[in-house]
């Protein structure tokens, strides 16, 4: 299962549902491509078909989200938020 927890601006970003054993991170999707960016601090982990620019802009995104995300990381894996 792949939970969505936010769309903007036609990338999509959600997390795997056995993902609770790594860190706090998100997936972005945009047609074929896929990144990884860690949460705690903000960090690219990988990316597949994104430029640079585009990873810019989407860490700045999840920068700007990034209480959401973990507020929604620790929702659904019933983690308590420190």
């Amino acid at each position: 299962m792949t939970p969505t927890v936010l769309r903007i601006k036609g990338y999509r970003f959600f997390f795997f549902s056995n993902d609770l054993n790594e860190p706090s991170h998100i997936h972005i999707e945009s047609g074929e491509c896929l990144a990884k960016f860690w949460l705690e601090p903000v960090m690219l982990s990988r990316s597949t078909g994104f430029n640079s620019s585009e990873l810019t802009h989407l860490r700045k995104l999840i920068d700007s989200k990034k209480s959401f995300l973990l507020e929604k990381w620790h929702e659904y894996f019933n983690i308590e938020s420190k």
